[in-house]
C-alpha cells in the first residue's frame, strides 16, 4: 500500500468516526483531496486508491493537472481566491469553485462557462472570523450575494465555504463552523436549494463535521507537507 493510499484510508476513518460521533451518516461527508503543489503522479496514486475529487488553488497548475489527468474521470475543485483575469480557464476546466467573494467573479465565471458544459458548482466564501487578511464576504453580505449568484445562468450555487482562524480552542472553532451552518440554513429557509458546507481541513475536520460539514478539504494529511510553487495565484489553505 502506498503512503498516499494509507493516508487516504486514515483520513476516511477519521471522517467516518467524526460523522458517527455527530449522529450523521458518514456518506453525507465528501472528502476533497487538496493536491495543490503536488505532482500529477500523486493525484493519480490517490485516484488509484479510490479518491475522485481534487482541489487546486493555483490556476495554471490546476489546468495543467486537469489536462494531464483527463483520462482519469476526476472531479476538480478550485478552492483559492480567484482573480478576475484568471476566471476563464477556471470556468472552462473546473467542476466546482469554492471561495467566491465578489459578484464580479461570479458573473465572469457564468459568462465564460460554455453552454455545452454543466453549470459550474460554486460556493460563497464567508469570513466567519473577521480576519482582515482573509478572503471572504462578511456574514451580513451573504444573503445579497447569494441571491445575485443564484440567478446566473451557468452557475449553480451549492452553498457556503469558510476557513476559520487557526485555534486550539475547540469551542471557538466549532462556533465558527456553526455560524456558517446558521447562514446556510437561513438561505434555505428563504427557499434556496443549498446542500453544501465546505469547511474543515486536516487539523479541524472533526469539529467541522460535528457542525454539519458536507465537504472537508484535506491536503497535508493525505499528501504530506507541501512546497510553494514558483508562481502563486492563490492563498487558500487545505
Amino acid at each position: 500500500m502506498t503512503s498516499i493510499s494509507a493516508n487516504l484510508q486514515a483520513v476516511s476513518a477519521r471522517i467516518v468516526a467524526a460523522a458517527r460521533a455527530a449522529g450523521r451518516d458518514p456518506a453525507s461527508v465528501r472528502l476533497l483531496a487538496v493536491s495543490k503543489t503536488k505532482p500529477a503522479e500523486d493525484v493519480r496514486a490517490a485516484a488509484a486508491a479510490g479518491q475522485r475529487a481534487f482541489g487546486e488553488n493555483y490556476v495554471q497548475e490546476g489546468v495543467d493537472k486537469i489536462a494531464a489527468l483527463g483520462d482519469a474521470g476526476l472531479e476538480w475543485h478550485f478552492i483559492g481566491p480567484l482573480q478576475s483575469n484568471k476566471t476563464r480557464p477556471v470556468a472552462e476546466s473546473f467542476d466546482w469553485v469554492h471561495g467566491i467573494d465578489r459578484l464580479k467573479i461570479a458573473e465572469r465565471l457564468s459568462s465564460q462557462r460554455s453552454g455545452d458544459l454543466a453549470p459550474l458548482n460554486v460556493c460563497i466564501q464567508v469570513n466567519v472570523s473577521g480576519e482582515a487578511s482573509k478572503s471572504g464576504v462578511t456574514p451580513a453580505e451573504v444573503p445579497e450575494l447569494a441571491r445575485a449568484i443564484a440567478v446566473l445562468p451557468q452557475l449553480r450555487l451549492r452553498g457556503l465555504m469558510c476557513i476559520p482562524e487557526p485555534s486550539t480552542d475547540q469551542s471557538l472553532v466549532r462556533s465558527r463552523f456553526a455560524a456558517l451552518r446558521v447562514l446556510r440554513d437561513a438561505l434555505v429557509a428563504e427557499g434556496m436549494t443549498l446542500d453544501t458546507l465546505s469547511m474543515g481541513m486536516s487539523h479541524d475536520l472533526e469539529a467541522a463535521i460535528a457542525e454539519g460539514a458536507t465537504i472537508v478539504r484535506v491536503g497535508t494529511a493525505i499528501f504530506g507537507e507541501r512546497q510553494l510553487p514558483p508562481h502563486q495565484d492563490g492563498t487558500a489553505r487545505d
